[in-house]
């Protein structure tokens, strides 16, 4: 055998037992072992969450990679179900407004504030902003958020449709 051959033979002689194992990867030996700890039982699906907010109530739960969440309030339940990539998450405004912000699975994130009177508001999160901690929602939402509870959010002017025109008068009260 040539010098040549000899040097390959001895590389993939060495080179073998690395053969497929990626850098940093643990040995068999040193890999982690997660079983769980006599008389209790392994569980995928986290436990429920609450959140009461004045008289509204949220509540969370996930069956596989299913979320499903109610909000309750005196005018009766909103019950939602899906696959989520993110949320949802639940938030209490001034005691008295319940937000809940959630990712789909397809990277749509959405917005929504539900209020004690049964009434709520929705948008794609990008038409929200936060800013300072406030939410900043579109001018056009102001109108259909009673008298008391519209100084909980501040306002913009950068949706301007004309299915949803912005009033003149209105355009006063964006911040940008």
């Amino acid at each position: 055998m040539n010098h040549a051959g000899l040097l390959l033979l001895l590389t993939a002689l060495l080179a073998g037992p690395a053969y497929g194992q990626a850098p940093n990867s643990p040995t068999p030996s040193t890999k982690p072992k997660i079983s769980p700890t006599p008389g209790t039982q392994a569980s995928a699906t986290p436990a429920a969450t609450t959140l009461a907010c004045g008289v509204l109530k949220a509540e969370t739960s996930r069956t596989g990679a299913t979320s499903n969440w109610t909000i309750s309030s005196p005018a009766g339940k909103t019950t939602e179900t899906g696959v989520l990539k993110n949320g949802p998450r639940f938030e209490c405004l001034d005691g008295a407004i319940l937000v809940v912000e959630f990712t789909s699975s397809a990277g749509h994130s959405f917005f929504d504030a539900y209020f004690a009177d049964g009434t709520n508001i929705g948008y794609g999160r990008q038409q929200i902003d936060r800013r300072g901690g406030r939410f900043v929602l579109p001018i056009q939402a102001k109108a259909r958020i009673a008298q008391p509870l519209r100084a909980a959010f501040d306002y913009h002017c950068r949706l301007d449709m004309p299915a949803d025109p912005i009033p003149p008068t209105a355009r006063a009260d964006c911040l940008f």
